[in-house]
């Protein structure tokens, strides 16, 4: 699969959640970063996420969010 994304951050899955239509998986960048997934259970079962294995998250989006992580002293 070709894929065609700005942003792409590796990592070790953490945890999963499955819901009714969606699952979420949780990816630690390492250090104090960790990145959540979004994706649909069909997609979710395609690729085979694993907790503790290496995974990926891939950013491809219109728009970013970003809020300050710590405060000044």
């Amino acid at each position: 699969m070709k894929l065609i994304a700005r942003t792409k951050l590796a990592g070790t899955a953490r945890s999963i959640d499955t819901g009714a239509v969606n699952s979420t998986e949780r990816i630690d960048l390492g250090g104090a970063a960790v990145v959540t997934a979004t994706i649909t259970n069909a997609l979710f079962a395609d690729p085979g996420l694993v907790v503790g294995w290496t995974a990926c998250a891939i950013v491809k989006a219109s728009d970013v969010l970003a809020r300050q992580l710590t405060r000044r002293v």
